[in-house]
């Protein structure tokens, strides 16, 4: 099943309705589609790389269009159906500290989602359903899609079609690897 949609998800890279589709691609990615948007931009950058950074610069915006969504999701269905689970429970003490963890280094968690192969979507969701700080949320998402993004198209404008296998299947590893760099420095900092 995951082979056909990603399948049909390159066939729209060659659509002339591509951008269309990258923009609905990377909104319902970000609250529930399976599939990123770099499936779509890089195929699309690679036939076209003189429209790389608008490529970009599209995903973004629909990116982040859609992590408000997901954001509500997670807001308005914690509400309706979350926690009066947790109180049946007894559990709503626990959410709550919780909650305030996260919100805590929440902002860290958008940007590490946003540039990973961590779903991003579950971030979203989740977001909403802690209350993070939706500002907060909003600046995080647009930092770490936007570098996601634009880095992936920059890569591809210079270096074309031989950088393609890097992306698709090292870029994550990539990501992953500066995140935990990035973290570890932060903790070393703090508490060293």
């Amino acid at each position: 099943m995951l082979q056909r949609l990603y399948d049909w998800t390159i066939s729209l890279a060659e659509s002339k309705h591509a951008l269309w589709a990258l923009a609905i691609v990377a909104f319902v990615e970000s609250s529930v589609f399976p599939i990123p948007p770099d499936v779509l931009m890089i195929p699309m950058i690679i036939a076209t790389p003189k429209r790389a950074f608008l490529i970009a610069g599209i995903a973004l915006v629909a990116s982040v269009l859609g992590g408000m969504l997901g954001y509500f999701i997670g807001w308005g269905a914690f509400e309706t159906i979350g926690k009066p689970v947790l109180e049946f429970y007894g559990k709503d003490a626990y959410f709550e500290e919780f909650s305030t963890k996260y919100n805590e280094w929440g902002a860290w968690a958008v940007l590490i989602a946003g540039v990973t192969p961590f779903p991003y979507k579950v971030i979203t969701i989740l977001s909403g359903v802690t209350g993070l700080n939706f500002w907060i949320f909003m600046i995080a998402s647009v930092v770490a899609r936007g570098f996601r993004f634009f880095l992936v198209a920059a890569l591809l404008w210079k270096f074309g079609a031989p950088i393609r296998d890097f992306i698709e299947k090292r870029l994550g590893l990539m990501f992953t690897l500066l995140m935990i760099l990035l973290l570890g420095g932060f903790a070393a900092v703090k508490f060293l």
